[in-house]
């Protein structure tokens, strides 16, 4: 099996053909962690050598959501107490944009509920992403759920040049999670973004009941739709929510999965995001080792996160680079 793992690697970073089954190595439980690790680890300093950057994003309109996403907490569908708000006024994503910049991030995302915003909201995000961008502020990631083709093309205008949806686990399992959209859906929109020129961050959420099959399939179907960031998320229950009494991932499995990602995706960013702490508890700083080459800080939509000065210290414990966005 050592063999095999080595034939992998070695195939992976000189860019040859890999068969789905060739994956199989990573998965099946023969090949000790710390070896996949090792390869995980030389693929993400072949990517991106030493450095590390950040993102964080602003929840701009929460709650009220339509959707019934089994693992979101801002679905009108379940019990969950989370705050509810319309669009927040630009001066507070311009604050908070600003402030993410002081905290070491290299990407801002502005994120709404929802599946569709109107186009009172569409004008108003791409007003203010404008005055970011061209104020000097970090570049401008949006989560805006399913846009079109004047969407895109407004969002753009205003210098927005990556998007992100999440196509959160494979085709077969998305029915066991979500039953008012559908996996295809989330396709057509990353397929739409890149017609129109728009970079894409798409990933999805671990620990929902998925298996390896699964995981895997996610990972081949965001190689062949060619996007730019991948996040990786590990499931936060939440009370009130369908999956409030999922146990959390094993550390070890969430480092076999965020490798995984890696050996699939070696040229790709992977950026670790949700449940990033609960998690992986005291093996958080494992992620870079297993193939990670970036991460959110700060607080995630409903739910506290990480701050920035022990993000900070832990990429300068590690002997890595904090990569900034140069204005």
């Amino acid at each position: 099996m050592r063999e095999k793992l080595v034939k992998l690697l070695k195939k992976t970073a000189t860019g040859e053909q890999v068969g789905r089954e060739e994956y199989g190595v990573l998965v099946d439980g023969n090949i000790d962690l710390d070896e996949i690790l090792y390869g995980a680890n030389l693929l993400r300093e072949r990517h991106s050598g030493r450095f590390v950057d950040f993102c964080a994003i602003i929840n701009a309109r929460s709650g009220a959501c339509s959707e019934d996403c089994a693992f979101c907490s801002q679905s009108s569908r379940h019990n969950a107490d989370v705050a509810v708000y319309g669009l927040v006024e630009g001066a507070k994503i311009r604050s908070a944009c600003a402030e993410a910049r002081k905290d070491g991030a290299a990407r801002f995302g502005v994120v709404t509920s929802g599946p569709t915003p109107d186009a009172d909201d569409i004008a108003a995000i791409a007003e203010c992403s404008a005055e970011i961008i061209s104020g000097g502020g970090l570049p401008v990631c949006i989560s805006l759920g399913k846009l079109g083709r004047d969407d895109f093309a407004r969002l753009k205008e205003a210098g927005v040049r990556r998007i992100h949806c999440n196509i959160e686990t494979s085709e077969r399992f998305f029915p066991q999670i979500c039953n008012t959209h559908t996996w295809p859906e989330k396709v057509d929109t990353i397929r739409l973004a890149h017609e129109m020129g728009v970079e894409v961050c798409s990933g999805g959420i671990f620990g929902m009941g998925e298996d390896w099959d699964d995981r895997l399939d996610m990972a081949l179907a965001l190689k062949e739709l060619g996007v730019e960031s991948v996040p990786l998320n590990f499931l936060m229950p939440r009370p009130g929510t369908p999956m409030e009494r999922r146990k959390p991932l094993d550390p070890r499995e969430a480092l076999r999965i965020v490798a995984l990602f890696r050996y699939v995706l070696p040229d790709r960013d992977i950026r670790v995001c949700g449940g990033r702490a609960d998690t992986l508890r005291s093996l958080q700083s494992w992620i870079f080792y297993a193939g990670a080459n970036g991460i959110m800080t700060g607080d995630y939509l409903t739910s506290r996160g990480c701050s920035p000065e022990d993000d900070r210290r832990m990429v300068a414990d590690l002997g890595l680079d904090l990569r900034r966005h140069d204005a």
